[in-house]
């Protein structure tokens, strides 16, 4: 399979609990965690912010307060630990959803809008997170870094899975053409999504056709003999 990007990167590791937190040594205190990391998530994901309290966390998650600094030290660890739990679960959700749908594609014309309307689900399911871990990332770099090859991986094994079916491309820059198309899928639904410097919708657009008509358009330029 080609790889249509090479990504320089000479930016901080992963980000993952481990990295800003003090590993459980037991199953009780792996329990503790978990509840601290679901609880804080679903805090945030409620009010659309971090503006939450560790004492929130404490009383919802039932978990002391003093276990909770013990393994993250501060509120900006807790909030990095969710934020990089949810990029690892989106990358699990891409590679299903890839999967899935090349099971079902014999050819560009079934794997596209598939892609498009699969794709476009998984994005909107963590929207809400998505859009606090881009936020946070405007200002925070142990979250910055992490994202952005987040997106990269994204695009990049998004791309791969369209050249699969390059020989039913036009034109000659395949690569360049399953890149641009991932760039205006992507694009078109982070917009209508409020993902990135956007916070609102341009304007409240049909979804089921937003996702239809994307996928006709991706389709027929990557067919275009352009």
């Amino acid at each position: 399979m080609s790889t249509v990007l090479k990504q320089q990167d000479d930016t901080p590791g992963e980000l993952a609990v481990e990295t800003v937190s003090r590993r459980p040594q037991q199953g009780r205190s792996k329990a503790s965690l978990e509840r601290m990391l679901n609880t804080a998530r679903e805090l945030m994901v409620e009010r659309g912010s971090e503006e939450f309290t560790l004492q929130e966390v404490s009383q919802r998650g039932k978990v002391s307060i003093g276990s909770i600094y013990l393994r993250f030290e501060s509120k900006d660890n807790l909030v990095r630990a969710v934020i990089g739990n949810a990029l690892e679960q989106i990358a699990a959700e891409e590679d299903a959803m890839l999967a899935g749908v090349k099971a079902k594609s014999r050819s560009l014309a079934d794997f596209i809008p598939r892609y498009v309307e699969d794709y476009a689900e998984v994005l909107k399911e963590n929207a809400p997170l998505l859009r606090l871990a881009m936020q946070r990332a405007e200002i925070d770099p142990q979250v910055s870094a992490p994202g952005k090859r987040s997106a990269f991986r994204s695009q990049e094994i998004s791309t791969n899975a369209m050249l699969e079916y390059r020989e039913e491309f036009g034109g000659d820059d395949h690569e360049i053409k399953a890149n641009a198309a991932f760039q205006i899928i992507f694009s078109a639904l982070a917009r209508q999504l409020s993902l990135g410097s956007l916070r609102e919708s341009v304007h409240d657009y049909n979804w089921e056709l937003h996702k239809r008509e994307l996928g006709r358009m991706a389709l027929a330029y990557l067919k275009a003999d352009i």
